[in-house]
């Protein structure tokens, strides 16, 4: 019995590890931008945000997905999970009292198989949904 359950969790260890160095790709990336990443897998109890990044009085709040192609990542960031994103991003900014005055931006980050990520800045705004 314990094979039919490892052949389950080898997938999602596999998906979970590729995740995190998409997140690690997308986080270096951010860096040569000039940002200072500020937080990475924070987790509210009202969502989770991939990766909080800062640049001058900007605040960054990236999604990092990991696809095989950038349609595909792009339907993959749903309104419900904007949501989500958006209300964590509320809580972070809420715990952190030294950030309230930055203008925040809501970025995707899609990495693809064999080409460089590509960064996609105001991917979206609360407002819009």
């Amino acid at each position: 019995m314990a094979g039919g359950n490892d052949s389950v969790q080898k997938p999602r260890r596999r998906a979970y590890w590729a995740g995190r160095r998409a997140e690690m790709v997308a986080a270096a990336l951010l860096r040569l931008k000039g940002y200072r990443i500020l937080a990475r897998d924070y987790r509210a109890g009202v969502g989770e945000l991939d990766i909080v990044a800062r640049r001058g009085q900007l605040l960054a709040v990236v999604e990092v997905k990991r696809r095989r192609d950038l349609a595909t990542a792009l339907a993959a960031v749903t309104v419900r999970q904007r949501r989500r994103i958006a209300r964590a991003a509320e809580a972070f900014v809420a715990r952190h009292q030294g950030l309230a005055g930055l203008a925040i931006r809501f970025d995707v980050i899609v990495v693809l198989p064999h080409r460089p990520p590509k960064h996609l800045m105001d991917a979206w705004r609360p407002e819009a949904m």
